[in-house]
C-alpha cells in the first residue's frame, strides 16, 4: 500500500468511527496567540506538549527554520490574518536549536534540484528574472539571531498594530526547553503610569 493509499484509509476508520469528536473546537484561538515555528518533526508533538498548549487554544504557523523572509509574503500575511480575524492578541516566533536551515548552502541544494531535473537553462531565467535563487535558499548561522531578525521584520510591519507584543524563543529539539531571545511586553506604560512598580505576571 503507497503511502496516500495508507492515509485515506486510515482517514476513513477516523471519520466512520467519529474519532474527531475529541478535537472538536472553534477557529478561534483559546488562548489568543499565534506561533511561527519550523516544520522541523521533532516539534509535531513537542512543541505543544512543552508550551502547554493542546488543540484550539493557539495558531501555528511553519515554514523551513521560522522565517520571515518577506514583509508581504505568506507568513507574514497569515499572522496577521491570525490578528486581525481570528483573535491572536500575541505572537510567538520559536526556532529550534540543530535546525536543518543553520548553515544550509545554497549551491548544494541547487545542485539537488539540478539533479532532480531542473534544467540550469530554468535557473538562468528565475536569475534574468531578478531572483536571486541563492540568496533565497541561503539559510542562517546562529538560530538566537535569526529568530531575533524575524521578530524585528513582525514588529517594524507597518500593518500591524503597536500593541501586539511579539516573542522570540529557541527550544531545544530533545528536552523541550524554551529559552527566551526576544521578550515582547512593553513595560514603559507600567513605568510612566505613576505606579513605579511592575504588576505581578
Amino acid at each position: 500500500m503507497r503511502l496516500l493509499e495508507e492515509i485515506l484509509y486510515h482517514n476513513n476508520q477516523f471519520v466512520t468511527e467519529k474519532r474527531y469528536k475529541e478535537y472538536s473546537t472553534t477557529k478561534y484561538p483559546n488562548k489568543k496567540m499565534v506561533i511561527l515555528t519550523c516544520m522541523d518533526t521533532r516539534l509535531l508533538e513537542l512543541l505543544p506538549k512543552a508550551l502547554n498548549v493542546g488543540n484550539g487554544d493557539v495558531k501555528i504557523v511553519k515554514n523551513a527554520g521560522a522565517l520571515v523572509m518577506h514583509p508581504f509574503g505568506s507568513i507574514m500575511r497569515s499572522l496577521l490574518v491570525a490578528v486581525y480575524q481570528l483573535q491572536a492578541q500575541e505572537i510567538l516566533v520559536i526556532g529550534h536549536h540543530d535546525c536543518g536551515m543553520s548553515g544550509i548552502v545554497a549551491e548544494d541544494v541547487i545542485e539537488n534540484m539540478m539533479q532532480r531535473g531542473v534544467k540550469s537553462e530554468t535557473l538562468e531565467m528565475l536569475c534574468y528574472s531578478g531572483i536571486n535563487v541563492t540568496e533565497w535558499l541561503t539559510g542562517f548561522e546562529k538560530v538566537t539571531e535569526s529568530v531575533a531578525h524575524s521578530v524585528e521584520m513582525i514588529k517594524k510591519h507597518p500593518l500591524l498594530p503597536k500593541d501586539v507584543p511579539v516573542h522570540g524563543l529557541v527550544i531545544n529539539p530533545e528536552t523541550g526547553k524554551l529559552d527566551v531571545v526576544k521578550e515582547g511586553y512593553d513595560l514603559s506604560a507600567v513605568f510612566f503610569s505613576g505606579t513605579g512598580s511592575i504588576p505581578p505576571g
